[in-house]
Parts: C-alpha cells; structure tokens; sequence
C-alpha cells in the first residue's frame, strides 16, 4: 500500500531523515517509534504529502506521488490537537470533508451515520468541540478522517493530550476500529508500550535512519542494535569476547569475568559482541539450578513496582544486571536486598546485537 525507495530529507545542512527504504502492506498497522526530533514526523510528512522528499521515491497503492499535493493522493490525516472547527457541530465536523469532495447529501447522511455508530459519538452530534471530553475529541477526528474512507490513515501521536488511563482505553479502541476498518494505519509516538500494543509491524528511527522493522516480538526480542534493545523495554547490554564456539553455541566472557553460553545468531568477524539480557528473562534460586548460565550473585537493590520487583544484581567481577520479578507473594520466590542468591537465563534469551 505504502512504499518509500531510498528516501532523504534535508533542512538546510540537517538530514532529517536518511535512505528510507520500506513498504508498509495493505490493512497493516505500521508505528514509527523513536525519540524526539528522531525522524518520524517527517517520514509521516513525506508519506502525507505536506512535505517532499529531498531524494527517492514514494509510492501509494502502486502510485508514484513523490510531488503529488496532500489532496492528490487517498490518504487522510489525525493531528496530535485534534484540529477540529470550534464553530462546528460533531456532525458538521465530520461532514466536512465530505462537503469539500461534493459528494451528494443521502451518501453524506449515510455515511456520517456510520461512523457515528463506530466511534459511539451518536449521542453527540449537535454538541461543538469545546463540550466533549478529550477522548470523545480524539474520536471526532478520528471518524472525520475516516469518513473519507482513504486507503491510507495517518496518525501523529493523537493519544498524547490524554491522561494515562484514557490513553490506555483509546490504544484498545483504535486496534479494534483498524481491524473493523481494514484501512492501513500508519502511527507516530515516542510511546514503547503504545508500539507494542498496537502495532503489526514497528519501524525503530533513530538520528534520521531506520534501524529496524519487525513485528513487535521481533523488535523486543531479537534487537538489532544497541539503541533497539534500549529503547523497547529494559535490557541490560554488556560487553563479551567469544572464547570458543561448539556445535551452535558461543561461550563468552562478560565485563569482570563472568562466563555465558549463548545460542549462535549469525557469524561474527569480532571476538567481541555486544549482549541483551532482558531483565524478565532472568531467573532466580535460592540454590544453585546447574546447568550452563547459573551463577552466584547478590541483590544489591530492591524497587516495588505492585506486580513486579525490580531488582538490580551484582555479580562476578561486580556486574551489575537487572532483573525482573513477578510479585506474587510466595515467600519461596521472595528476593530482598542483601540477599545472596544463583541467577539463570538461558542461552536463547541472550541475544547479540549491533553497535
């Protein structure tokens, strides 16, 4: 549906966004994440039309409209305020595109109406902007976006004026209303966990490049850079040297001397790797479990966080590592700080990532 080749954009000596290759699939919900100023906006942008690209191409739904204006090409677009008319009723709102395409006033009614009842705004359509609440705002744009029925629906960080718990329930009504829809979302945020819930595929921008594009298992699981696996969840990166490999696997020495088997990911030119150790996948005992990757360590620090204890443990050679537990109150599996404890992870929850 979307297909970028090789695109580039330049503000003055700024290279906002760098040899962006990809193509996003029809019914796909596909979210730009990264930091601010990271290049996302304005990949959203290109797509979009309000900007052009510098150099490459864009295509939608097998159209070159690299040059093509915002009016030329079937997508639509929710802003992160809203932009809604304050002088306008719910109704008009979302008529309102509708009106400027000249479409006859039955098909306007009928379909007004139906996304009315998909967004649950029909108790609402007399009402202006200024009296619904934020999530209710957030939904008029929405149906006003998609009444136009574009093949394409853009999205730039329209959950970010919510509060925590209405961003939470709008996060599980957009997937729903995507699914029902069957149109190709494309989704900005800086938001980790509005990615990983929402998405079919992510794209991780970082600088200006892409840095990788997987589904959201893909993403936090397998990383392919240092700055992935920081920035989805916590991980803990340390540094090893592979001393010796043997039928797949990679024994390798970590910062202080500790010592890990991890599951071969691909041939390495290097003796030295970088590894991701997610902090869930580490285990605790209160004796040693054997087997290869169990070592002895001590609870240096203790954070409550309700379902989860976050602990930070020192190992060999004082490494430090995160680790994550869940709080379910059995004694048996209760680590507090100072206690002296054997931690395990198994090999193919290490995973080596890029600089």
């Amino acid at each position: 549906m979307v297909e970028l080749r090789q695109v580039s954009k330049r503000f003055g000596s700024h290279e906002a966004l760098k040899d962006a290759s990809f193509s996003i699939k029809a019914g796909e919900f596909m979210t730009f994440l990264g930091p601010s100023g990271c290049g996302k906006t304005t990949c959203l942008r290109l797509i979009s039309g309000f900007d052009t690209p510098t150099s490459g191409r864009i295509f939608i739904d097998g159209k070159d409209v690299t040059f093509d204006p915002p009016y030329r090409r079937n997508v639509n677009q929710v802003f992160q305020n809203y932009a809604l008319f304050p002088h306008l009723t719910i109704y008009e709102n979302i008529a309102f595109g509708l009106l400027m395409k000249r479409i006859a006033p039955p098909d306007i009614t009928r379909r007004v109406q139906r996304v009315l009842e998909m967004t649950a705004l029909s108790d609402f359509v007399n009402r202006k902007p200024a009296q619904l609440s934020g999530g209710q705002r957030q939904r008029v744009a929405l149906a006003r976006a998609i009444v136009c029925e574009p093949k394409v629906l853009l999205l730039d960080e329209p959950l970010s004026a919510l509060d925590a718990k209405l961003r939470t329930q709008m996060r599980t009504e957009l997937k729903q209303l995507q699914k029902k829809l069957g149109i190709t979302f494309i989704y900005v945020t800086h938001d980790q966990e509005e990615a990983l819930t929402m998405s079919d595929r992510v794209a991780v921008i970082n600088a200006g490049r892409v840095e990788q594009i997987g589904t959201v298992s893909e993403i936090y699981y397998k990383p392919a850079t240092r700055f992935v696996a920081s920035f989805i969840g916590d991980t803990n990166i340390v540094e090893a040297q592979i001393l010796s490999s043997d039928s797949g696997m990679l024994r390798c020495r970590l910062e202080g001397g500790l010592e890990l088997h991890v599951r071969r990911q691909e041939s390495h030119a290097s003796a030295k790797i970088l590894l991701s150790l997610r902090p869930e996948k580490i285990r605790l005992h209160r004796i040693d479990p054997g087997g290869v990757n169990s070592f002895s360590c001590q609870v240096a620090m203790e954070v409550f966080r309700g379902a989860v204890d976050e602990l930070t443990l020192t190992a060999q050679g004082n490494l430090q590592l995160g680790a994550i537990l869940a709080n379910d109150g059995n004694a048996g599996t209760d680590f507090h700080e100072g206690d002296q404890v054997f931690a395990s992870i198994q090999p193919e929850d290490i995973h080596i990532v890029e600089e």
